[in-house]
């Protein structure tokens, strides 16, 4: 009876049959793993969380797991229905760090990588991705280069390394390395200066990004070898894990006034000071009285709008999305309109060993721009003329001052720039697990763009110079980008007893295709901007039609076609009018370019004891951008890590102790399409102002230079990460040390000489070095009150050594100031460092007095910030939470073009608006607004950036809905700064001798204060 016994109860034990349903407390969770602890038996949740499980002992234990939750296991103890819910695994989400072609968990990572999750971005009307992580992390600075929807923004990491070989990082969304050129096309110049294309990032809807790594130090780089010089920030969209049919939507609604406006003199100011110049008051009194700057400027509205659906299954997961952004800028006739889909599935195959993704992005982007330039003459932009306008000037774009002066209200009225941009990106890849420690990975990526913009200035307007009175000018840019990528990777990973091996190896290949043309219109038979497009688009076709065969250039001029050819040779041929053509000349100019890069790469990481780390690196990148001596370039790092924190000496107060150190070399090959051949092609050419087409000859853009090679850049780095109680209180510091070498550089001959210019590598070193600090605290942890306060600083000192050349840069405009600049390269000096005349105020005639004479001269002033830090706290009471978030930059300074250029003495003198501050500083209307230390001031700045206040609804069980928040973002609130510009925050492009410049200011577009009121639900 008792054998008997026994026997029985192992019978019943093996027939029991278990059911349940797992949920994450609000929804069913597909996919989820339910095992019968110590054996092989088990199952996984169906669509609706439900699963069934046999032959399951009833005194067994059932274990419940499933990735981002908390592994929990629950005793049978009997039961037939057992219901699990899983608890989101808030720990392990965060120690996930996506790096190169793959992630690690954070206490395994060797290399310095910061990441920022979407629940730590900064909120608000954000227009590209960068915005998300302004100052959230230590050594990456993010400037946008104006207030403008839209506007680019340039980012560096751990400094500036390049001269001219661009320095903003390499971008990596989902996998694919993105091209980093312009995607929408650029602007010609309409009679006030031309103007520069807009962030090429800002297709990606910054709600459908999960999370973003910064990769800051070679050995995190490295794998990416010729690109990867100036770090690179890797963005990983959202998908649909762990979610179950979840519909959400999220709207933010906001109003956007002028943060600042220059304090112009009134009417009656005006007058009084005119006069007291010499001015003839009656003569320049048109008895109005107008705020020029409240006349093109409004409270301008803003919406975004997002809507998702995610879903997970039994063998994968999906989320679909759509955006819709409506910006308006501060400025009238500026905005920015986007409109994204994007769908990313996963699905599983063959018992999970196959995994297929499907990441994918399709979005149009239209832009608005008001008459605004980087470079516009003596004349102004809209800016310009609505700052020295006469305030008794009447508010009538009907009205014309005469002379050389334009109506701003006319600039508004008679112009029209606008632009579409279509973008799609797409990555298909799938992984198969080969055996239990080998996985290979297939994945193709594909990013193109076309962008259209129209532009024109109709001859209605007044006072324009370029010949437009009368005839009006209109301009049709088109660029095409392309950028296919195949990559194949093998992964290896074996753990051993007391260690853990894993190996990476890898090809890539990537072209790069950039084609387009740009076409510019004179003589139009309508002042209506629309129409005046139209019939150029007319006109274009008409011309294109009546060529046969290939060409690059055409220019017509109402009688016939002239064809400037490249293929099968050069020459220059003449086409028939094929008439029924309204616009008087018309003028064609093509290009259409491809590089390639072919790149092999491995990655070993090493484990042994779970505390000594080391990693090993090495990519071998192939480009046609260099000449036939140098075509491979190679780029190793290693890096070791030590958790301290582990071994038995460190008391146990301390959670976390890692040592980091790390040394690679990086490259950077981003110059302009084939510089090591000789090249010829025909020269620009335009319509003249009078309306006729000169045909140019042709012209060499580069020159032979076979042993142009790589720009390269080592750097070393050493780091602790530390935490304690728990890692309640955590952070890191680093230091690091980087050498960029063998600049890529366009240098101009001495003449005589056969060639004006060659593309080198520059005898040069650029030093980058500095330590950057972050620490995050949880202040209070209670069930109802949590407090958090975070803080990051870096700073980093840039120095150029060993070069014996001279380059000037940072070109100056405004009326006299043809040539000049404020920026000088040189060995000894930092980059963008000022070479100014050094000016000591006036003397008893009114005339600028400089100590040293007529001479510029290095003052140890660089545009380039030594310190940027960030700020943050956050605060949650029951259902209440408070977010500020603290920006700032310092140690650097800006020149004020917009000063030099507009207001001073001699401009009111002319019968032109100043500010305040012009009268009575002792100035003559006389003297000569040289380049000067006048208008050179420090830039230091901390920016209010955000500030949030939510509310969390509690929902009711039965209610459709399963979260419902409300929140007031206020963004750019406050300033505090000594600069006397509109802000301090500011990166007008004056380029010179092919040298990009940093910290000018002139006529940039104003930033907004920001209010916005957002809703998010979750059904």
């Amino acid at each position: 009876m008792f054998l008997f016994a026994i026997c029985s109860f192992g019978f019943v034990q093996a027939q029991e049959t278990i059911t349940g349903t797992v949920t994450d407390g609000e929804m069913p969770l597909p996919g989820v793993n339910v095992l019968v602890k110590g054996t092989s038996n088990g199952t996984v949740t169906d669509f609706d969380g439900n699963y069934s499980l046999n032959d399951v002992p009833s005194d067994g234990i059932l274990v419940f797991s499933f990735v981002g939750y908390t592994q929990q296991e629950i005793s049978i103890n009997g039961r037939v229905t057992i219901n699990a819910t899983m608890q989101v695994d808030t720990d392990a989400l965060s120690e996930v760090v996506v790096i190169g072609y793959g992630n690690v968990e954070r206490r395994d990572a060797t290399g310095a990588v910061s990441t920022v999750s979407s629940e730590e971005f900064n909120q608000g009307v954000i227009s590209s991705p960068e915005e998300l992580i302004q100052g959230k992390t230590a050594g990456l600075q993010v400037t946008t280069s104006s207030g403008e929807p839209g506007a680019g923004v340039n980012i560096r990491i751990r400094g500036t390394t390049s001269v001219r070989g661009g320095n903003n990082p390499l971008f990596v969304v989902d996998g694919i390395p993105l091209a980093g050129d312009e995607v929408s096309a650029g602007g010609n110049d309409v009679g006030f200066g031309s103007s520069s294309a807009k962030n090429p990032l800002n297709f990606l809807n910054p709600s459908d990004i999960e999370s973003m790594s910064v990769l800051k130090d070679a050995s995190a780089t490295a794998i990416y070898g010729s690109r990867g010089a100036n770090g690179v920030v890797i963005i990983t969209t959202k998908d649909g894990r762990g979610d179950r049919g979840r519909i959400n939507y999220s709207t933010n609604l906001g109003i956007a006034t002028p943060a600042n406006e220059f304090d112009l003199l009134n009417r009656e100011e005006f007058l009084d000071a005119a006069e007291s110049f010499g001015g003839n008051r009656e003569d320049l009194d048109f008895e109005g009285n107008t705020d020029w700057q409240d006349e093109i400027t409004r409270s301008a509205f803003s919406q975004i709008h997002n809507l998702s659906y995610s879903n997970s299954y039994n063998n994968g997961n999906y989320r679909i999305s759509g955006n819709y952004t409506d910006q308006n800028g501060i400025i009238e006739n500026s905005s920015m309109e986007r409109l994204t889909g994007r769908l990313n599935i996963t699905h599983r195959l063959f018992n999970d060993k196959l995994k297929l993704n499907l990441q994918s992005t399709i979005a149009r982007v239209n832009d608005e721009r008001a008459p605004i330039s980087d470079n516009a003459g003596a004349q102004g932009d809209l800016l310009g003329t609505a700052y020295f306008a006469n305030p008794t000037y009447p508010a009538d774009p009907e009205f014309s001052p005469g002379g050389d002066f334009i109506n701003p209200l006319a600039l508004l009225k008679y112009n029209q720039d606008k632009a579409e941009t279509d973008r799609v990106l797409l990555n298909l890849s799938a992984d198969y697990k080969i055996l239990p420690e080998l996985s290979a990975k297939i994945a193709l990526g594909y990013d193109e763009s076309d962008s259209y913009r129209g532009a024109a200035l109709s001859g209605d307007i007044m006072g324009v110079g370029s010949g437009v009175p009368g005839n009006g000018r209109g301009y049709i840019n088109e660029i095409n980008s392309s950028n296919r990528l195949m990559e194949l990777t093998v992964n290896y990973e074996k753990q051993f007893e007391n260690s853990k091996f894993t190996a990476l190896a890898g090809y890539s290949f990537q072209d790069f295709s950039r084609s387009g043309i740009n076409v510019s219109g004179f003589g139009f038979s309508t002042g209506d901007m629309d129409a005046m497009i139209d019939e150029l688009q007319a006109g274009r076709d008409a011309v294109e039609g009546a060529i046969s065969g290939s060409y690059q250039q055409y220019g017509y001029t109402g009688e016939d076609i002239f064809v400037n050819r490249l293929f099968p040779e050069i020459s220059t041929d003449n086409v028939a009018n094929p008439g029924n053509i309204a616009t008087s000349a018309i003028a064609g100019d093509t290009f259409d370019i491809t590089d390639e890069l072919q790149s092999f790469f491995t990655r070993i990481n090493y484990e042994l004891a779970d505390k000594y780390l080391f990693t090993a690196t090495l990519r071998a990148d192939g480009s046609t951008r260099f000449g036939g001596n140098n075509k491979y370039g190679y780029f190793p790092s290693g890096a070791f890590a030590w958790q301290m924190g582990d071994e038995d000496f460190i008391p146990d107060a301390i959670s976390t102790l890692k040592l980091r150190l790390g040394y690679g070399v990086t490259g950077n090959q981003e110059i302009p399409y084939n510089q090591y051949q000789q090249r010829e092609r025909w020269a620009g050419f335009g319509i003249n102002n009078g309306g006729g087409i000169d045909a140019p000859g042709t012209t060499l853009v580069s020159f032979a230079n076979p042993n142009l090679q790589w720009e390269e850049t080592s750097q070393s780095n050493i780091g602790i990460d530390y935490g304690f109680m728990n890692d309640r209180l955590s952070g890191s510091l680093d230091f690091y040390y980087k050498n960029t070498t063998d600049l890529l550089i366009q240098v101009f001959s001495a003449q005589p000489s056969p060639q004006p210019f060659v593309f080198q590598n520059l005898d040069a070193n650029i030093i980058n070095k500095g330590v950057e600090f972050a620490i995050d605290y949880d202040i209070i942890q209670q069930e109802d009150l949590y407090w958090n306060f975070g803080f990051n600083i870096a700073y980093n000192d840039n120095m150029v050594e060993d070069f014996d050349g001279v380059i000037d840069t940072g070109g100056i405009s405004g009326q006299g100031l043809t040539g000049a600049f404020a920026q000088r390269l040189v060995g000894g000096q930092p980059l963008f460092s000022y070479f100014l005349r050094e000016f000591a105020g006036f003397d008893e005639t009114g005339q600028s007095i400089y100590p040293n004479g007529d001479v510029q001269q290095f003052l140890g002033k660089s545009a380039l910030p030594t310190t940027n830090l960030g700020i943050s706290t956050s605060v949650q009471y029951l259902n209440w939470d408070l977010s500020a978030f603290l920006t700032g930059q310092f140690g650097h300074y800006i020149y004020n073009n917009t000063e030099n250029a507009f207001f001073t003495a001699g401009a009111i003198g002319n019968g032109r608006n100043v500010t305040q501050n012009v009268i009575g500083n002792g100035e003559s209307n006389l003297n000569a607004p040289d380049v000067s230390t006048r208008f050179l001031e420090k830039g230091d700045f901390l920016r209010m950036q955000n500030l949030t206040l939510g509310y969390n609804f509690n929902i009711a069980e039965e209610s459709l809905l399963n979260t419902l928040r409300l929140s007031l973002t206020g963004q750019n609130l406050f300033v505090i700064t000594d600069y006397t510009g509109l802000d301090p925050e500011v990166d007008t492009n004056k380029a010179l001798n092919n040298v990009p410049s940093a910290g000018i200011d002139y006529t940039a577009y104003p930033r907004p204060t920001t209010v916005t009121f957002g809703l998010n639900a979750s059904f």
